[in-house]
């Protein structure tokens, strides 16, 4: 069960989109989850009399100033154009196959991505060999086929991350497609040079134990060659949109009045905290700061391609890179009151950006 405070804390957040201007219930919000309270305290001019903010206090909101200058927090991503990539099989071993894809120049200059899609044609299964399957049930004639990024580390060690996982049946044959932005956005933020993409297939049995079928054993794919007159080598769609046309302006021209058909940008906001009741006599530091809101709008895609992705909502201006706000507050320790730094996250907004209700929020690549 939630607590009280982190329940109302909660609800005060989602009040607000991305992007839009802070409020002062919602900066008391963050500061009351951080510092676990239930409500702000009430201390009065008595309680600052001789009070000084130390040295090693003051030494870490200034250092926590210049690491949120540094470090960002980042939002969504997106995009849309499509492009195919032929596959190269590199390796093939057992049930475990790894594909090598060169992307350097393939995603266009000043664009994002929105989807990245590998296809893969599945072989039909030999009408002698099924019949011989034919009484296993539904769930005994699937395999558990799973797609992971693989990176090489500068040292020579190997790490995998799980990209997509289905199930497919041994009845069934042709394309097969599995969402891999996820890998896309971890090779991006590779340091230059890049390496290739290197997505490693497996095909394994999707139920253990003694009874278990060898089904999975029956599912392949078409790694080189035809099917059909057609191409059957494994495909890589990438769907980006131009930034120049979709994506948002910087900071807003603070001479024009911002109005519903400005082009998304962002826009200075002063949050005073010093006029904020709440704060009187706890929040020593910082005064004021410079917020930033995410205004304007974003041109939508046109019908043809949203209907591609029928899961995206409406590109929105949202706040995609945040920064945190240090603060010096006062606290009642055994009787006394002292200065401490909290740190509330997301609270400055950096960047602005066109993004699509239900595009995913990529992870950061590990070390």
């Amino acid at each position: 069960m939630r607590p009280l405070w982190l329940c109302w804390t909660l609800w005060l957040l989602s009040l607000a989109p991305p992007g839009a201007a802070l409020s002062g219930e919602q900066i008391l919000a963050s500061l009351l989850q951080q510092l676990h309270l239930h409500q702000a305290p009430v201390l009065d001019r008595a309680d600052l009399e001789g009070l000084a903010v130390p040295a090693h206090v003051r030494a870490q909101y200034v250092a926590l100033l210049q690491h949120g200058h540094r470090e960002r927090s980042r939002g969504k991503r997106f995009s849309q154009n499509f492009r195919e990539v032929a596959g190269r099989l590199l390796i093939t071993e057992a049930h475990t196959h790894l594909l090598v894809f060169g992307m350097e120049q393939r995603l266009p200059p000043n664009s994002e991505l929105v989807q990245a899609v590998l296809r893969l044609f599945q072989e039909p299964v030999p009408k002698a060999t099924l019949r011989r399957h034919e009484r296993l049930p539904p769930h005994s004639a699937q395999a558990r086929v799973t797609v992971e990024w693989l990176r090489i580390r500068d040292d020579g060690s190997n790490h995998t991350s799980l990209i997509d996982s289905r199930l497919v049946s041994i009845h069934q044959s042709g394309w097969k497609a599995f969402d891999v932005t996820e890998a896309v956005n971890f090779w991006q933020q590779l340091k230059e040079p890049r390496q290739p993409l290197l997505l490693q297939v497996s095909v394994q049995r999707e139920h253990l134990g003694a009874g278990s079928s060898s089904a999975h054993r029956l599912v392949r794919f078409a790694w080189q060659g035809e099917a059909g007159g057609v191409s059957s080598e494994p495909q890589l769609e990438l769907h980006t949109l131009d930034l120049k046309h979709y994506g948002a302006q910087d900071n807003c021209d603070p001479e024009i009045p911002a109005t519903e058909g400005t082009r998304c940008c962002r826009q200075e906001t002063y949050i005073d905290l010093q006029g904020m009741k709440w704060a009187e006599n706890w929040v020593l530091e910082p005064p004021g700061f410079l917020a930033y809101e995410c205004v304007g709008s974003c041109l939508q895609p046109p019908e043809r391609l949203s209907l591609q992705w029928p899961h995206l909502g409406p590109r929105q201006c949202i706040a995609s890179e945040t920064t945190s706000l240090p603060l010096i507050v006062n606290m009642k320790e055994g009787g006394r009151t002292r200065p401490r730094v909290v740190s509330l996250p997301n609270m400055r907004v950096q960047r602005c950006s066109c993004a699509s209700d239900g595009a995913p929020v990529p992870r950061r690549l590990e070390p």
